[in-house]
């Protein structure tokens, strides 16, 4: 395999970038086209990058013996390169169990939370310390797209991250298309599983490929898909510029009482909107709001905390309650009683 191919060029720059270099890489492998190609890849640069590889694949127990043969697909695979395979079972319904309906995750959520969980204890395992994800830039574009159309702020337009907050998750394949990947797959003669549900229109996801991506690059701009990618990173380098303001911002105003979150209201109308929105969400994110969270009760909270009067409260998802104070606000879950917006 030349190390001079395209695709190898880009995941080796995205490597270095990500500093792989001599480390341990868990790489999870679903046995579809995507991830073969990046083990492949990853395999005919270890030398070079001085990398230890290793695969993880979880099964979701939700294909019946389609997922069986994703299973025994990829412990081949991992035969194959003479790379070790760890498999760990998961049972996505288990999290969608009792509880009511809005505070469940959807299934392909579950699946999602189960399936890092597993991966980051493979990882612990054999002691590796990246886990190396084969997102593209084609599920970057359609990330953004989907949350673009389901409504979402400028935090939502980055996308995926090339790495996760807390670096242990890596994703070398988000500058490459999709397309190439099929060509360096045919190039090469690999050989990957198809999932059915990838095609599936209860899916939104792949509703979203069949009424308008296939098209786009035909009827507006042939470089759609890289548009998209550069939109998502640049607004990714600006988040993680303010971010930092208001991680900074929030230490200050932000304390924990108890079961309670105290936010410091003084001078918050002085703030920029976005730096102000932010702070605001954040308030609501740590004390457990986010899933729920839409823009009206982010705007209305905002409102309290800047220029609500005393006494003001405000009920929020998840059985919170947001009561502003002189000089302050506190969240605090609901004991049962009503509540009226304060804002």
């Amino acid at each position: 395999m030349s190390r001079r191919d395209p695709l190898l060029t880009e995941l080796e720059r995205a490597a270095r970038a990500l500093e792989l270099p001599g480390r341990s890489l868990l790489v999870a492998a679903s046995g579809g086209i995507d991830s073969s190609v990046l083990v492949y890849a990853l395999h005919a640069l270890a030398d070079r990058l001085a990398l230890t590889l290793a695969l993880g694949h979880v099964h979701h127990g939700l294909r019946g013996a389609a997922a069986d043969a994703d299973q025994t697909f990829v412990e081949a695979l991992g035969e194959k390169l003479g790379v070790p395979v760890r498999v760990r079972r998961v049972a996505p319904e288990s999290l969608r169990a009792g509880g009511a309906s809005r505070s469940r995750p959807t299934l392909q959520e579950a699946a999602r939370r189960l399936r890092y969980a597993a991966l980051h204890e493979v990882a612990r395992e054999l002691a590796a310390e990246r886990i190396a994800t084969a997102h593209t830039l084609d599920d970057q574009a359609e990330t953004v797209l989907l949350r673009l159309l389901r409504g979402t702020g400028p935090s939502g337009l980055g996308g995926i991250p090339e790495r996760s907050p807390d670096g242990r998750v890596v994703r070398p394949f988000l500058a490459v298309p999709r397309a190439e990947i099929e060509r360096f797959a045919a190039q090469q003669g690999l050989s990957w599983r198809e999932d059915a549900s990838n095609r599936d229109p209860a899916y939104a996801r792949a509703r979203l490929r069949e009424a308008w991506l296939r098209r786009l690059g035909e009827d507006f701009n042939p470089r759609w898909l890289r548009a998209v990618g550069d939109l998502a990173e640049a607004q990714r380098r600006e988040s993680e510029w303010i971010e930092t303001r208001v991680r900074e911002e929030a230490e200050r105003r932000l304390t924990r009482e108890g079961e309670a979150w105290v936010f410091a209201c003084e001078g918050l109308v002085l703030l920029p909107e976005a730096l102000a929105r932010r702070l605001a969400r954040s308030l609501l994110v740590a004390a457990g709001a986010g899933r729920d969270l839409s823009r009206r009760h982010l705007e209305r909270t905002l409102a309290l905390l800047r220029t609500g009067r005393t006494g003001a409260r405000l009920e929020l998802p998840g059985g919170l309650v947001l009561e502003r104070m002189r000089r302050s606000a506190r969240l605090t879950r609901s004991s049962g009683g009503e509540t009226q917006p304060g804002c």
